[in-house]
């Protein structure tokens, strides 16, 4: 939920750290007794912070608005997209983890082209947890069109890493097609990505490919809204950072 507002609001954290945060900051950095561990994570912060410096992302989705306001504009995907949620979302219109995972799987059924066996249930609750506004545990209709946009963009990086039409991004591919999503990382954060993400040949599959790039995408929109000035650094409240970091 912090994330998501973070992103949505512009992030509050900066001016709230305090004492507190700046206690955090040097466990980050491997002071206050962090020892090796709190250097690894103070490591990863700074690659982070380069990384995000060089990342432009999509202007997060609208304020909700009520379901049956349709843009003029909307397309016929759009359109089809909104007739599908609908019937999913229940009364509350609004989707959790279980009935995204239906919907984003119902729709990657109908292309052939791709081989994959769709989202997990645990990536579809990632999914949920970086949009979530309100900390309910779904997501409404603009929230899910935003998500859609990403995948569907993603979705054609995949396709084209894919050299071999294996079903998978091989270890080599993946730095290009990081790249190629947005996203511009140095070697040693890319390692850390395929240890966490990829298969034990370094390979990653469209499920893995998706929710790395949905986790990278929601901590950077997270990072750069709360470094208001451009410093690389941030600072937050233990709670905050709790929340950044588990609910997400």
């Amino acid at each position: 939920m912090f994330l998501a507002k973070a992103l949505l609001s512009g992030g509050s954290g900066s001016s709230r750290g305090g004492s507190l945060a700046r206690g955090l900051g040097g466990l980050l950095t491997g002071g206050g007794g962090g020892g090796n561990i709190g250097g690894i994570v103070g490591g990863l912060v700074n690659l982070i912070s380069e990384a995000a410096a060089q990342y432009n992302p999509e202007p997060p989705p609208p304020p909700r608005n009520h379901f049956t306001n349709v843009e003029a504009q909307e397309s016929d995907e759009i359109r089809q997209f909104r007739r599908l949620f609908a019937h999913l979302a229940g009364d509350d219109m609004e989707v959790c983890a279980t009935e995204l995972r239906d919907i984003l799987n119902k729709v990657l059924s109908r292309h052939q082209d791709l081989k994959t066996d769709g989202f997990s249930l645990d990536t579809c609750r990632s999914m949920v947890a970086v949009m979530d506004c309100d900390g309910n545990g779904k997501l409404g209709f603009e929230e899910f069109k935003y998500l859609w946009n990403n995948v569907k963009k993603w979705q054609c990086v995949y396709k084209q890493y894919d050299t071999d039409q294996s079903g998978t991004v091989g270890r080599a591919q993946l730095p290009n097609a990081l790249k190629a999503a947005g996203f511009h990382l140095n070697e040693q954060l890319c390692r850390v990505i395929v240890r966490r993400y990829a298969a034990e040949d370094g390979s990653m599959d469209f499920n893995s490919f998706i929710s790395c790039l949905v986790r990278l995408d929601s901590m950077f929109r997270a990072f750069k809204s709360l470094d208001r000035d451009g410093s690389g650094h941030i600072k937050v409240t233990l709670e905050d950072w709790l929340q950044l970091t588990m609910y997400s």
